[in-house]
């Protein structure tokens, strides 16, 4: 289908005679296309969003908490407060050393920490050296804690950046001394976190030397069993049952006893996280087919009543010698050059909206960097031109098969 030089002026004859139908067709492909990337984009935020939660954990953990049992057992009374100590850490680590890469301890407290005379009130976690990669910690600047700081109960520490920010003043941090807990700790390190400043206002501490100095001899609030990377989804909820059950048993609690002891897979939660965003982005697909299924019925009505609209006009132009096909030729001309131009200002309006929206509706509507493949954007404005075209096509066979005595009897 060539244009020449008279169809062009003709459709902007066509077009400029009927300003409200050309914009009512124009708009509502344009609000189809610009609809479905939007819903789409929003989509892919959601996602975006969700594998953010997991971006801070390591993946392949298992995070044991001690709590109080509910349930009477082996004459022990109900309400008994459960403890771990470095014992059962090591008991663990012995007992499914096949399945477990490694066993990460978390002690928490609040101290007030101090560095000249600026003070602030920090989380300070007492950790093994696997923390850093269970919490995916970068180090920007010196080392994370290692097995030396552990083994000799070294008063070594590890600092969020905006722990430096606030206590060091953009000075230098690694070597200095930081006062907390009464005792002097060494910078060794300073790191940051995805998870955000929350995450970046820790401090870190061999999990041994805080034992030591606050006199829980080996208490241990938390543990997490990074188990091997290889293992898959259904393994990994294997490990957490027999991890329940082990722990039950040495701890004496009861197997019905929902309390006593928490256990949360993060493989689990994200398996679940993962069917909740690919449901929620499925719908959204179907959302946005269902919009560009509504632009192309509304292209197609909006035709149907141009080409009825028209009717006489092509009666005279078949009186005076055009042929069907030509009318045909002269109506899809114009379908397709509305439908094209629309589309794409519909397209290129959509994804500035997403790129003007960026991360502004993260905090509030968990909407992450919404966006949409270029190829598939494309490949959605494409089907909405082709269909707007056969919208065209389809009156204006009908129309183009009137006898001109007929048409233009017409009213």
């Amino acid at each position: 289908m060539i244009l020449n030089k008279d169809s062009w002026k003709e459709i902007f004859d066509t077009i400029q005679k009927n300003k409200l139908r050309t914009f009512l067709s124009g708009f509502t492909v344009a609000m189809g296309i610009f609809i479905f990337i939007v819903l789409f984009g929003f989509g892919n935020g959601l996602q975006n969003s969700f594998a953010k939660f997991f971006t801070d954990d390591q993946i392949n953990t298992i995070r044991i908490y001690p709590s109080s049992t509910s349930l009477p057992y082996r004459g022990y009374a109900s309400n008994r407060r459960i403890e771990f100590s470095n014992q059962d850490l090591n008991e663990i680590k012995k007992r499914f050393k096949s399945e477990v890469e490694d066993i990460v301890v978390r002690n928490t407290r609040f101290n007030q920490i101090k560095y000249k005379e600026k003070s602030n009130s920090y989380e300070v976690r007492a950790v093994s050296p696997g923390h850093k990669e269970a919490e995916v910690t970068i180090i920007m600047k010196g080392r994370y804690l290692n097995e030396g700081d552990i083994t000799n109960n070294k008063k070594h520490i590890v600092i969020g950046r905006l722990v430096e920010q606030d206590l060091f003043d953009g000075k230098e941090s690694i070597g200095e001394y930081i006062f907390g807990s009464d005792h002097s700790w060494r910078v060794v390190g300073v790191f940051q976190d995805e998870g955000g400043d929350r995450e970046e206002r820790i401090l870190y501490v061999p999990y041994t030397t805080m034992q030591e100095i606050q006199k829980d001899n080996d208490k241990i609030e938390q543990m997490i069993v990074v188990y091997n990377s290889e293992m898959t989804y259904a393994q990994s909820l294997l490990l957490e049952d027999k991890l329940e059950s082990y722990i039950k048993e040495k701890k004496i609690i009861s197997p019905d006893d929902n309390r006593g002891v928490y256990i949360s897979n993060t493989g689990e939660t994200q398996e679940e996280t993962k069917n909740f965003s690919s449901l929620l982005q499925t719908i959204i697909s179907f959302i946005g087919i269902g919009t560009l299924i509504a632009g192309i019925i509304g292209i197609s009505n909006i035709m149907v009543f141009v080409v009825k609209e028209r009717t006489k006009e092509l009666g005279i132009r078949k009186a005076i010698g055009a042929t069907p096909k030509s009318i045909i030729l002269m109506i899809l001309q114009e379908s397709i050059f509305i439908t094209t131009i629309s589309g794409y200002i519909g397209l290129i309006m959509a994804m500035l909206t997403l790129k003007l929206i960026g991360n502004n509706l993260q905090e509030k509507y968990f909407i992450s960097n919404p966006y949409i493949d270029t190829g598939h954007a494309l490949w959605a404005t494409i089907i909405l031109i082709f269909f707007g075209a056969l919208a065209g096509y389809l009156p204006a066979r009908k129309a183009a098969k009137i006898k001109p005595i007929i048409a233009l009897r017409d009213k």
